[in-house]
């Protein structure tokens, strides 16, 4: 009988989440800059909270441009830390200006930023077996090797266990246990790209 990852426990949102988008394979550039964003708003945080005001980080983040982002001012920013619909965090929020301009110097260089942020992974989604959350890291050395090269860029908020978090939610590592009907969902989604 397969059983969806506990984690995902009963909430619709959380179940939602799970069932449509942890887990597959994104390499759209908008999304994955969400992401990455996201992952570091959550900082600190449970995952949930950060779901929870998703739509509107959507909103409120110019639908996650990093062009827009890159621009915003210092009074964009305390409009930003006074809007309760957001984490209300100065140093996020800065974080997000730096990493979009960080994502805007890749671009820059010549580096595709999708591709990039792939080949921590060798470019396909690798795909785990395991049986419990216990045995599921917190950090690998390709997260690791990512945060690195991250932070080396300009990139902030982007610690390895961050990195391993935005890795399972891209799907470019497919952590749903052997026995949740999305492991292998997932792992058919992979094998099609």
């Amino acid at each position: 009988m397969s059983v969806r990852c506990p984690w995902a426990g009963e909430d619709p949102l959380y179940v939602a989440y799970h069932d449509e988008e942890w887990g597959v394979p994104v390499r759209d550039e908008r999304l994955l800059f969400e992401f990455l964003l996201l992952e570091g708003a959550q900082a600190g945080l449970s995952w949930y909270t950060v779901l929870k005001k998703r739509a509107h980080y959507r909103e409120v983040f110019d639908a996650f441009d990093p062009v827009r982002i890159a621009a915003w001012d210092d009074a964009r920013q305390a409009a930003l830390l006074a809007d309760a619909g957001i984490i209300r965090n100065r140093a996020k929020v800065a974080a997000a200006v730096d990493n979009a301009r960080a994502w805007l110097r890749l671009r820059a260089e010549g580096i595709d930023p999708v591709a990039w942020l792939w080949s921590f992974v060798g470019g396909q989604p690798l795909h785990n077996a395991w049986q419990t959350l216990a045995e599921v890291p917190a950090t690998t050395a390709a997260s690791e090797a990512m945060s690195r090269a991250l932070r080396a860029r300009g990139f902030r908020f982007v610690g390895p266990t961050i990195c391993y978090a935005f890795m399972q939610a891209t799907g470019m590592v497919n952590d749903h246990l052997v026995g949740c009907p999305r492991h292998q969902a997932c792992a058919e989604l992979a094998r099609a790209l």
